[in-house]
């Protein structure tokens, strides 16, 4: 397949690009850090993007949706990433309508796909347990229960998890913490009997949770998948919002060197503009090669993902690896060639560093992801 947007997906683009440029620049982001949103976004926006058919983009055309892929869930991510733009779109937008496209049964397709395409449901994917991203490491129990489960266990840093009307939680029908095996995946409703959520503000200006579940009860249609047989479901949703999170990545690093250019010719050093200086040429020229090689790797993963999604997991690793690496080098090189002022909270380079090093971490670092991508090439 070509690498190389079609002609509906670069509509899409420059329409995304016009919108967040107007609409949702990173002014948006200073004011909802500044006011201390409780909701972490701009509901008027994310109600704008619904509109647009960004919510349902990877939903179903029966259930309301748009279906035009991941390539184009990458290219709306891509454009976030440069406007830093917060929204529920990753959790939302491309997470939960994977997991209820993908995975849902008939009846949970039908009730909660056309309100998620409608920009009035919101999810976030509860899986980590600790510090360290590791989603078979299950400690969060599900009993049978009468006709369903009870729940028993704690998660941490879900994104949107302060927000979302349903949480997708993995917990452990049977085997051992650690094994693959015996993960389900569950439909828990934030404000279920049982469930408390702790919300955390981050250092980029977003939001996550930590969700304490103590006897939560919900019935067997509660079940998103297979009992027992969740992991694979989890990987793939996960998979989803990884590729997300990495053209998301690719977007800020093109603007982290998009604003550096922009500084570099027309700040002044004794006398003579700093970007003449073949050093400072060097460094940009590395940085631009770094980023089209990026480029082209998440492109072929969300490609993959459309085209074959069973078989995608080492592209997507491939991917928010090198995006993991490249996002940061470019925020780094922004703030060095923007010297002192880079740091301040006048410029907007400092924002870009902080939310970097967060996406860079969540779902998996490039250290998770190097080394998952070693054991995938062995077969």
């Amino acid at each position: 397949m070509a690498m190389l947007l079609n002609e509906e997906q670069g509509m899409l683009k420059d329409a995304a690009k016009g919108y967040l440029k107007t609409s949702a620049p990173i002014s948006q982001l200073r004011k909802l850090r500044d006011i201390d949103s409780a909701d972490g976004f701009d509901r008027k926006s994310w109600k704008d993007m619904a509109e647009m058919g960004w919510a349902s983009v990877l939903v179903p055309e029966e259930h309301g949706g748009v279906a035009m892929g991941h390539v184009a869930a990458g290219v709306i991510a891509e454009e976030m990433g440069r406007t830093l733009t917060a929204s529920p779109f990753l959790s939302t937008g491309i997470m939960g309508a994977t997991a209820l496209s993908r995975f849902g049964s008939e009846a949970q397709k039908a009730e909660f796909l056309p309100r998620l395409a409608a920009g009035e449901f919101l999810t976030a994917l509860a899986v980590d347990e600790t510090h360290k991203h590791n989603p078979s490491n299950v400690a969060t129990t599900a009993q049978r229960s009468g006709n369903g489960f009870r729940l028993d266990g704690s998660k941490t840093f879900i994104a949107d998890g302060h927000v979302a009307d349903m949480l997708i939680v993995s917990a452990r029908t049977a085997g051992a913490e650690g094994e693959a095996d015996g993960v389900t995946l569950f439909l828990v409703p934030r404000e279920a009997a049982g469930v408390s959520v702790e919300r955390a503000s981050m250092i980029d200006s977003r939001n996550s949770a930590a969700i304490t579940l103590e006897g939560v009860e919900v019935t067997a249609d509660a079940v998103l998948g297979e009992v027992d047989g969740g992991y694979t479901a989890l990987e793939a949703v996960l998979d989803a919002g990884r590729a997300g999170l990495a053209a998301e990545m690719s977007g800020s690093a093109q603007e982290c060197l998009a604003q550096t250019l922009g500084y570099l010719r027309e700040r002044k050093q004794f006398g003579e503009i700093i970007g003449t200086y073949q050093a400072l040429q060097h460094r940009a020229a590395h940085l631009y090669t770094e980023i089209e090689l990026g480029k082209s790797i998440v492109l072929k993963a969300l490609q993959t993902l459309d085209l074959a999604p069973d078989h995608a997991a080492m592209m997507v690793s491939a991917a928010k690896s090198k995006l993991g690496q490249v996002a940061q080098l470019s925020a780094r090189e922004a703030i060095q060639m923007h010297g002192g002022i880079g740091m301040t909270d006048e410029y907007d380079i400092g924002f870009f560093i902080k939310r970097v090093r967060v996406a860079e971490a969540l779902y998996g670092d490039a250290n998770y992801h190097t080394d998952k991508f070693a054991r995938l090439r062995k077969y």
